[in-house]
């Protein structure tokens, strides 16, 4: 017997076996859906990520099919169903949800206008503004006016450090409106909310969910190489809903749709305070690596971290292989005993706390991995990419990288410092982009 609440099957859909399907014959209009069909002899279809399987490859002990792509949510069989119910938005009237008291420039008021237009009219959207450019405040009213016509938003993000950074933002910029914060380390009981935040991977258990429906950093890993998330913002969002997809670095098949006018364009190539992005200065620093396993720190590093330490200018330290963390760590321990920070990457047990700590000033640095590239905001901070020419820093991840500098209006400048072995595409094209965007905002 399966005790589910009619709340949570509100365009969210759950697994259930054949007999649990039986015990729930008693709500309504439930939408029930094979969890797994036959494409043919060979081939199934999984219902909840879209993923094709290959039979033979998939057969557990018992004779039973399941899909391996979505295993973390739970395992979809072929003898199991999905059920949801449809969403009735069944929401209180609110006459002005938002509680946001700040101002939009004019030009962040012409995004702002032009996306709710779209919201209104049900099409997608792409949303290409430049890192602190202040997309965030530019979606709410757009939110605002969904939620004032009972409409379900949803907003998701590929990492769920973005989502934690947005969730006080989103609860100050609407205080009357209850939020749902989903994410794999969430503990919290679902509950059925009009506006839910959440990681891309969590829009695989909704159904047809959304009237809106937002994805942000949608180049971002994992969701630009995710087929199955693709097919999970598709599914998630009503047939006749609209969906915004928000980045600073489009990915080609992005601005293809644009071309081929199945995605309205909005662009923003000036940060909100009006300052440019920081310039990278492209420093050559030969053999680091060597250096490194000699438990050397290169020359040109260390009198960066001496500068820093001197001025007491706080700074992330990107490296491109987890492996360089520890020695690195250690090689600091020794060399700059003062020195607060903290190692972090993307299964680090402690990385929401080490995140949390960078925020909070607890930490002088963060030693990081590609996992904080975008989406998390740590005012006043400077940037050194060690290694950035290593063959895993593409050209967008750089440019977000150096995106974490100059934020606030506060401190608008900062240093971004690329620390090369040699000059890589990557690397050029990242410069090249900055100088491009720079441009495009009226900056020589």
């Amino acid at each position: 017997m399966i005790k589910i609440e009619v709340t949570e099957l509100y365009g969210r859909q759950q697994l259930v076996t054949t007999t649990e399907l039986a015990s729930l014959n008693n709500i309504p209009h439930l939408v029930q859906r094979p969890a797994m069909t036959s494409l043919n002899a060979n081939w199934l279809l999984c219902a909840r990520c879209g993923s094709r399987q290959l039979k033979q490859q998939v057969q557990l002990a018992d004779g039973r099919y399941y899909c391996p792509d979505c295993l973390l949510l739970g395992r979809v069989c072929a003898d199991a169903y999905l059920v949801s119910l449809a969403e009735p938005n069944r929401f209180i009237t609110q006459a002005d949800p938002l509680t946001w008291t700040g101002q939009l420039t004019a030009a962040q008021q012409v995004a702002a206008a032009a996306i709710q237009n779209q919201f209104q009219h049900r099409q997608d959207h792409l949303l290409w503004a430049v890192t602190g450019a202040g997309k965030t405040e530019m979606l709410f009213p757009g939110i605002a006016w969904a939620l004032v016509n009972q409409l379900r938003v949803g907003i998701a993000s590929p990492r769920v450090d973005v989502c934690l950074e947005l969730m006080p933002r989103l609860q100050a910029a609407f205080a009357q409106t209850p939020i749902m914060l989903l994410h794999g380390r969430q503990t919290a009981t679902y509950q059925y909310t009009q506006l839910v935040l959440c990681t891309t991977h969590q829009l695989l258990r909704f159904y047809q969910a959304f009237d809106i429906l937002i994805i942000d950093e949608v180049d971002a890993f994992p969701y630009a190489q995710n087929p199955q998330l693709a097919y999970a913002t598709r599914h998630a969002v009503k047939k006749d809903g609209a969906r915004l997809f928000l980045t600073a670095t489009p990915s080609p098949q992005l601005l293809r749709q644009v071309r081929q006018k199945k995605l309205e364009l909005s662009y923003l190539p000036r940060r909100y305070h009006g300052h440019p992005l920081p310039q990278p200065k492209i420093r050559l620093c030969f053999k680091w690596r060597q250096q490194l396993r000699q438990r050397h720190l290169p020359k040109l590093l260390r009198q960066l971290l001496v500068a820093k330490i001197a001025q007491q200018q706080r700074f992330l330290l990107f490296v491109p292989r987890i492996e360089l963390l520890r020695p690195l760590a250690k090689i600091l321990q020794q060399q700059f005993p003062e020195l607060k920070f903290a190692t972090v990457y993307a299964a680090d047990p402690q990385r929401l706390e080490k995140v949390q700590q960078m925020r909070q000033q607890q930490v002088f640095c963060l030693v990081t991995t590609t996992i904080l590239e975008r989406g998390v905001t740590f005012p006043g901070i400077d940037v050194i990419v060690l290694g950035a020419d290593d063959p895993i820093f593409s050209a967008a991840a750089l440019v977000q990288m150096a995106g974490r500098v100059g934020r606030s209006a506060a401190r608008p400048t900062g240093a971004v410092d690329f620390l090369c072995a040699g000059l890589s595409r990557a690397v050029k094209a990242a410069s090249q982009q900055i100088k491009q965007v720079n441009r495009k905002a009226g900056f020589k």
